[in-house]
């Protein structure tokens, strides 16, 4: 069972046919998905009607619709910094850029071979065709990022099917293994056990003698959840740390423009 909107769904059964996979939904099992649903789907119209035949029941009125962790007035920040995004129209995607990316990754891919059918494959073509082809992966893997959150064409048809020729066909890895992995992850980052890029631990790399983590229980009273403590994702994810300043900077910036 899972909240969105303060009603309660049992999605024993459809998990097995979730388009995102029965993962993502089985992670926020006893929990508030609510928005969850709301960054995963676009069309929310067509998908509350696959909810219509899995609701059994709404929250009575003195249970709050969010796990006893997290701080309401955080949660309602959130909410509304995300609908002032919304309004702003900052989600909507620029069709000249992805445009542009798209074309100039294909010509980047094509003059790699060119250049080692051309002038042959002694050091200097080598290098040079290495530095092309190795640019033009790089940035498909990041364009069939953008088509896995549908955040590039209107339709989420039309970017799944952009996305299976620039994944399968231009990288030769299945979209479905990469969008399997991906939605858990933005379902719950940084959760151990639920976060499949932490699943790594402690094959790949280790964080300290043992990984801390916090545990917290869900709204169902019995659903537990591994959160990795800040420090340590601050700490050893130095990558992703200066990514997320990154992005920290930007939404600043909009934040103060928005006030």
């Amino acid at each position: 069972w899972l909240v969105i909107d303060r009603k309660v769904y049992d999605v024993s059964q459809f998990s097995k046919r979730h388009p995102g996979g029965s993962r993502v939904m089985s992670h926020y099992a006893g929990q508030d998905a609510t928005d969850a649903f709301i960054a995963f789907h676009n069309d929310k119209s067509l998908v509350k009607k696959y909810l219509k035949s899995l609701l059994i029941g709404e929250l009575a009125p003195d249970q709050p619709s969010f796990e006893s962790n997290k701080k309401k007035s955080l949660l309602e920040d959130f909410r509304e910094l995300r609908c002032t995004i919304e309004k702003m129209g900052l989600l909507r995607p620029n069709s000249l850029f992805f445009f542009l990316i798209f074309l100039h990754f294909l010509v980047l891919d094509a003059a790699s071979w060119l250049v080692v059918w051309y002038f042959g494959i002694s050091l200097v073509p080598f290098v040079v065709g290495m530095a092309f082809f190795t640019t033009a992966q790089i940035q498909m893997g990041w364009f069939q990022h953008d088509l896995g959150h549908c955040s590039v064409l209107r339709k989420p048809k039309w970017n799944r099917l952009l996305q299976i020729v620039v994944i399968n066909v231009l990288k030769g890895l299945p979209a479905s293994w990469w969008n399997h992995l991906h939605n858990q992850h933005h379902a719950k980052p940084n959760c151990f056990r639920k976060d499949p890029d932490l699943n790594m631990h402690p094959l790949l790399f280790s964080l300290g003698k043992t990984l801390s983590m916090e545990v917290s229980m869900g709204m169902a009273g019995a659903a537990k959840s591994l959160q990795m403590p800040h420090d340590h994702v601050v700490s050893f994810f130095s990558l992703e740390k200066r990514r997320r300043s990154s992005c920290l900077i930007i939404t600043s910036i909009n934040i103060s423009s928005v006030s």
